[in-house]
């Protein structure tokens, strides 16, 4: 496998041990709902992901054998192609990855939130990156959709969940419009409530916070823009507790950088 592009930032803060990790895994894991794993070979690999060594968690992950250490492999392989991965190419590859391995661990456990989680967001990301218009041509929404209203269902505290499902409808609507994205089951209201319930659920995510922001002017126009702002400075304002959301608070900077 080719090298992946290393975690540019300082990672220090970001190093927990496997007392460290099971202290701070409520908050670590207050966006995906995940439990707490048994197996010490799991820990390990959350370790690594929560550092930013996305490749070697990755790794670890799959090397674990079991569904547990498939969820860390996915996770790791689809933070690090959306943030880091460089090629266009590799980063849809890495996402079809992510949604085959996903929906393969939902024929085995269909009760796996983390199984339609992953297999959404992966497929979320490859529409995003081929197109929407695209992708709902080839019936990828209404897999997206219906896997993350299974997560929800399953897991329905998974704060990210409801933010994929919330940009799913905010999407939809801004690239076909309102009239044909109801025949996608996308609804402006259904989305923004799903914005703020994901808040609810994470109060302190600066991804909820982008990507409610977003979905505010995807779905309201520019009236929203002040409200984007605020939630976008919000987001650059959090203290990060690992590496994917140290990613979020950049991009969040960065945003309001080009302003």
């Amino acid at each position: 496998m080719a090298k992946w592009t290393a975690f540019p930032y300082d990672n220090s803060a970001f190093q927990y041990d496997a007392a460290q990790l099971k202290k701070h895994w409520a908050r670590l894991h207050q966006g995906d709902a995940e439990p707490w794993p048994k197996e010490a070979a799991v820990q390990q690999a959350w370790a690594l992901f929560h550092a930013g060594e996305f490749q070697q968690a990755h790794e670890a992950g799959l090397a674990a054998g079991s569904s547990a250490g498939i969820t860390v492999a996915n996770k790791a392989q689809a933070i690090y192609a959306n943030y880091l991965e460089k090629k266009e190419k590799t980063k849809l590859e890495m996402f079809l990855a992510v949604a085959q391995r996903a929906e393969a661990l939902q024929a085995e456990e269909p009760k796996n939130a983390a199984a339609w989680y992953w297999q959404a967001y992966a497929l979320g990301r490859y529409s995003q990156g081929i197109s929407v218009a695209k992708a709902l041509a080839q019936g990828l929404g209404g897999k997206v959709k219906n896997a993350l209203e299974t997560a929800i269902t399953l897991a329905p505290k998974h704060a990210d969940a409801h933010i994929a499902l919330g940009a799913f409808h905010a999407e939809v609507i801004d690239k076909v419009g309102k009239l044909l994205g109801r025949t996608q089951g996308a609804d402006a209201a259904t989305g923004l409530k799903l914005y703020q319930q994901a808040l609810k659920l994470n109060p302190g995510s600066a991804i909820a916070m982008i990507e409610y922001a977003n979905g505010l002017v995807m779905l309201e126009g520019e009236k929203k823009l002040k409200d984007a702002e605020a939630l976008y400075a919000n987001a650059a304002a959090c203290e990060p507790m690992d590496a994917m959301e140290c990613l979020d608070v950049e991009l969040a900077r960065a945003e309001l950088d080009d302003e």
